[in-house]
């Protein structure tokens, strides 16, 4: 096959490359040697969110519903269905890619491919592929950390642990990252015993303080248990589950349970694709890349996860699609404000600077922030969880927002509003004077707008303190 681009994957960075440069009017192969959506669609966010949903509904018919005044006995999880649940979205889904790639005139190539020069990539089992240009989206995998016994059946990654047949009685999850904190808050609802054994000092330790803090007061409520400033150093089997040994302040500790989790990071798969034999620059963390996603062979791109640029499926979208603008001749770079959510309960979401950042690039007294509670929102009163806030961060400077911050219910819809501001260049005082709607749980920015403004209409004011 003779093709203008060759897509080495078809995920979330592969499959909308391959659209964009056919709407661009490129011939196009896209290489995949498992079902098209990649990590992302197949075993990763989308699986994991039906999961969430169905966590959450669990939850609401032990505590919301009753609130509500809707009456719900004998409430029973099915895991079947759950896991049908899950796996008709992925199918469907998985479809949807494979026909969006036809409608554009994209053909697949089912198999591993390998890059046997600069302009042909093998293709196990089929016939090779000779293009002009390449772009590789082979995505990441889960990494293992260098605790002995790790290796046992029973400690799993995110991809063995979707495929489990049963609720785990006790789970622990080496890892307090996105992806342990996100699994931990699912099994909690689903009644496991959940245990968190984490190397930093905090949960999600990347993120805003206020949201670090909210997380882990949230898990501690719903009975999570926290190892932090912990190091896993041996699992073994024993009569009563898997056992995790771990130091923590100096003290040799362990915990037991039924199935380990490992979640303590993804590696990008740059191995046996023949990137030394073609001279593409990389090392373990990832393709080296420019802004325009090209590699340091001109003719071919990289990106998504493989990139290493961000493990997100969002940004994964958008790399793809600059990467084939450019190979159509045009000048595109990667740019812009990157939300990142969390789905856990509550929901984090965060876009642009946290508050630590803003103080450190921009001055202590150039920054100020507001922060409004979900408590004062009616439209959360009437969901019937008040659990959380929206907190905007911005510079006096000029007035121009910064960071956006919001824990609680559909955090991850309302931080799009976030997105837009910031690359937008939006000031403060648009955002505090915009109309929002109400009842609304987004109208919590224009609200923390307020306050950074010191002028709030829904919240008290901050009293100064008197001279002494």
């Amino acid at each position: 096959m003779d093709v203008d681009v060759a897509v080495l994957g078809g995920g979330p960075g592969g499959y909308p490359a391959a659209i964009r440069a056919c709407q661009l009017g490129l011939s196009v192969a896209v290489i995949e040697q498992g079902p098209l959506g990649g990590t992302c669609l197949n075993v990763g966010c989308i699986p994991t969110k039906a999961w969430v949903q169905s966590a959450h509904a669990v939850k609401d018919a032990h505590t919301t519903f009753g609130q509500l005044g809707v009456r719900v006995s004998g409430v029973a999880i099915d895991w079947a269905q759950v896991q049908a649940n899950k796996q008709g979205i992925v199918d469907s889904l998985v479809a949807g890619v494979g026909g969006l790639l036809k409608a554009n005139g994209a053909a697949v190539v089912n198999g591993r491919g390998r890059f046997a020069s600069v302009n042909v990539i093998e293709v196990e089992g089929g016939d090779s592929v000779t293009f002009k240009h390449a772009v590789i989206a082979t995505g990441s995998r889960p990494l293992r950390p260098p605790i002995d016994g790790i290796d046992h059946p029973r400690c799993l990654d995110s991809t063995g642990l979707l495929a489990i047949d049963g609720i785990p009685k006790r789970l622990i999850v080496i890892g307090g990252g996105v992806i342990g904190c996100e699994f931990a808050s699912i099994f909690s609802h689903l009644g496991s015993e959940v245990t968190i054994v984490e190397f930093l000092d905090h949960l999600i330790a990347a993120e805003d303080a206020d949201a670090v803090t909210a997380l882990e007061r949230a898990f501690k409520k719903a009975r999570i248990a926290l190892h932090l400033s912990s190091r896993g150093t041996r699992v073994e089997e024993t009569v009563d589950g898997m056992t995790l040994h771990f130091e923590q302040g100096g003290e040799t500790r362990s915990v037991t349970g039924d199935v380990i989790l490992v979640a303590t990071g993804r590696g990008a798969n740059v191995e046996d694709l023949g990137l030394e034999a073609i001279g593409v620059e990389h090392t373990t963390k990832g393709i080296v890349t420019d802004a325009a996603r090209r590699t340091s062979v001109p003719h071919i791109y990289a990106v998504g996860d493989v990139a290493g640029y961000w493990q997100l499926a969002h940004t994964a979208f958008r790399e793809g699609e600059v990467a084939a603008e450019n190979i159509a001749g045009h000048a595109a770079e990667v740019s812009g404000a990157v939300p990142r959510c969390i789905y856990t309960d509550p929901e984090v979401a965060a876009v642009g600077l946290t508050e630590a950042q803003a103080r450190e690039q921009h001055g202590d007294e150039n920054v100020v922030v507001g922060q409004f509670p979900f408590a004062a929102i009616a439209r959360a009163a009437m969901f019937g969880d008040r659990t959380g806030f929206v907190k905007t961060i911005h510079s006096t400077t000029y007035g121009e927002l910064l960071g956006l911050v919001v824990v609680g219910l559909n955090a991850t819809e309302i931080v799009n509003a976030g997105v837009i501001g910031l690359d937008a260049e939006t000031t403060i005082e648009a955002i505090g004077d915009s109309i929002a709607a109400h009842p609304t749980l987004a109208e919590g920015v224009k609200e923390a707008a307020l306050v950074a403004l010191g002028r709030p209409i829904h919240f008290p004011p901050v009293r100064k303190k008197s001279a002494v």
